[in-house]
């Protein structure tokens, strides 16, 4: 089988290439700028383009797929040569499908907590002994990869609503096809995307159509939107199964689960991340696990990469990370953090990335997200509003989107490193959430310079 992807370097794309390599495909593939890790992975598996940018030429009928990255445009020059041939052009989950029609589809959909309920099933069905292939969307302690294809009978992918590629608009999730789905709530998001909450709504009624016959939706049923569009579009070949936060108790900053008669405790905590294995664990059930060994697994499960990841700690003090971003992921983590230590303060810092998250617009959407801190700040820079092409964003109305007088709204770094440095942290959490990198502010030493 020979493979050619054009826009080899994306986060995800090239660890399909990978995937597809070890599987003993003959793989190839083009980009116009490859950066780390994927260059130093692509290069260590011999796949790495001799040099950057699009050459048709490579573009011949001895290619048995062609797999196009979301990088790639509508007029890249390998994509026309490629369409000239009449071969046969595929987005990522397209491919996935292809490669997997012959296993159990296990689908994990919804705005939030994804690629930890994703996290949480791969790391059972690990520790459990299960052969499966899988798709997520980040680094997870004990896979050395984030995307695997071989001949397993099983494979779980996180889902994305995120358009396809270039050439196939409609979300990454349409094209999978479960027999196990999980939907973990609906929160509007990606408004450059889906510029309606109806639009974005009809995406997951969509997603339940696409469920194979005979197969199971496991859903958030204390999300009144998510509850509501299942209610309306039940399908009488579909088996249902309904999930809430599982009984748990929290002692001591440790929080120990139930499932069914079996109680273990847990390294992560927060009801979004119990609502996660819940469901992790209806999925799991469903693949043949039992309790025991579903509880005995997921005791030693540290969480997904940025996902309240821990940074440092003293007896006072403990730094976390955590990718939130949009206004539900925001309000969940510091709940989680602020139930867990409901004695210590909650010092919060919230980057505004996203193109979301950057709208006026949208600004309203977070009313109430960062109510739960102590002390708390919103930063963006101008650098990310100009790479994005959007008009400034005052901060005055930051300020009346959140519903919080007393944030900090901050738009250069140096005044977010002085604010940081005037806070104490004596009996205090901080919580650092962002998808970017608070324009080159090294976190990590700060979080050691606090704890230390």
């Amino acid at each position: 089988m020979k493979v050619h992807f054009i826009a080899i370097g994306g986060s995800v794309m090239h660890q399909l290439a990978l995937a597809l390599k070890r599987k003993g495909y003959i793989v190839t593939g083009s980009d116009d700028e490859i950066f780390e890790p994927a260059r130093s992975n692509l290069a260590n598996a011999g796949i790495l383009p001799e040099a950057t940018g699009w050459f048709p030429d490579k573009i011949t009928t001895s290619i048995d797929a062609i797999i196009l990255g979301m990088h790639a445009k509508g007029d890249n020059p390998e994509l026309q040569r490629a369409r000239e041939l009449g071969l046969t052009i595929y987005s990522f989950p397209e491919y996935i499908y292809q490669e997997s029609q012959q296993k159990t589809r296990l689908v994990v959909g919804g705005s939030h907590g994804k690629t930890t309920t994703t996290s949480m099933i791969m790391h059972v069905l690990k520790n459990t002994g299960k052969a499966f292939d899988y798709l997520v969307g980040a680094r997870l302690e004990g896979f050395d990869q984030s995307v695997n294809i071989t001949d397993a009978p099983v494979i779980v992918c996180e889902g994305d609503e995120y358009p396809a590629s270039t050439l196939e608009k409609r979300p990454k999730f349409h094209f999978l096809f479960p027999h196990i789905a999980i939907l973990t709530g609906i929160a509007w998001d990606h408004i450059n995307v889906f510029p309606t909450f109806d639009f974005y709504l009809e995406q997951f009624v969509i997603f339940i159509n696409k469920i194979e016959p005979g197969g199971l939706l496991i859903y958030n049923d204390t999300d009144p939107v998510l509850k509501k569009l299942v209610e309306e579009n039940k399908r009488q070949d579909l088996r249902y199964q309904p999930y809430n936060i599982p009984p748990h108790t929290i002692e001591k900053g440790i929080t120990t689960v139930s499932i069914g008669t079996h109680s273990g405790a847990l390294q992560v905590f927060g009801d979004h991340n119990l609502m996660n294995l819940y469901a992790a664990w209806y999925a799991c059930r469903e693949l043949g696990v039992d309790e025991v060994a579903f509880v005995q697994a997921m005791a030693s499960f540290t969480g997904a990469s940025k996902r309240l990841e821990l940074l440092a700690k003293n007896d006072q003090t403990i730094v976390y990370r955590d990718f939130a971003h949009a206004p539900s992921k925001v309000k969940a983590t510091m709940e989680a953090v602020k139930q867990q230590y409901p004695e210590r303060k909650l010092i919060a810092v919230l980057e505004l990335h996203t193109y979301s998250s950057l709208n006026e617009q949208f600004m309203k959407e977070y009313n109430g997200a960062m109510d739960k801190a102590d002390a708390a700040a919103v930063f963006y820079s101008g650098h990310a509003l100009e790479l994005k092409r959007m008009p400034p964003l005052p901060r005055e109305k930051v300020v009346e989107g959140f519903g919080k007088k007393d944030l900090a709204v901050l738009n250069q770094k140096e005044e977010l490193v002085q604010w940081l440095q005037s806070q104490s942290y004596q009996n205090a959490n901080l919580l650092l959430m962002s998808s970017g990198n608070y324009d080159g502010i090294d976190m990590l030493t700060f979080a050691k310079k606090v704890t230390n």
